[in-house]
């Protein structure tokens, strides 16, 4: 029997990150922590591979919250009919300077929403992890037909 819960390496979480544009923003403003939706993208330099997550936003509580203290935590999940998988990251987010936003220009990284998002945030990655989960969830067999 395959065992319910296996871990990813870094390779298979950076694959699943690539293949997909929206998760959640874990970020601190003051006292508090607070969790955003963002769409995103990977980054990935193929002459240093180096990687990161980049995300647009405008002028407010997330951006004054990277700024303030960049540690952030981020995931992304999925679930497709039994099976889920799970992608949790922590690093360090920044607001990219004028000169550097142009690396958002040729990637898949546009407003989901009809607002003005002129703000490119990095997310150097310090630590990822992944995992896959195969779901029994039996309530819902306890329901009537």
């Amino acid at each position: 029997m395959d065992e319910p819960i296996t871990r990813l390496g870094t390779e298979e979480c950076w694959e699943f990150l690539r293949h997909h544009e929206f998760g959640r923003l874990a970020h601190h403003l003051a006292d508090e922590v607070h969790i955003a939706p963002v769409n995103y993208a990977v980054d990935h330099d193929p002459a240093t591979g180096r990687r990161s997550l980049l995300f647009r936003t405008a002028e407010g509580s997330k951006l004054l919250g990277v700024v303030m203290n960049p540690d952030v935590a981020f995931e992304v999940d999925e679930i497709v009919g039994e099976h889920a998988t799970s992608i949790v990251l922590r690093g360090r987010a920044r607001r990219l300077e004028e000169d550097e936003e142009h690396r958002a220009d040729n990637l898949p990284l546009r407003p989901w929403v009809s607002t003005s998002k002129y703000n490119v945030v990095e997310v150097d990655v310090t630590e990822i992890s992944g995992r896959h989960f195969e779901l029994s969830r039996p309530w819902r067999h306890m329901t009537p037909d």
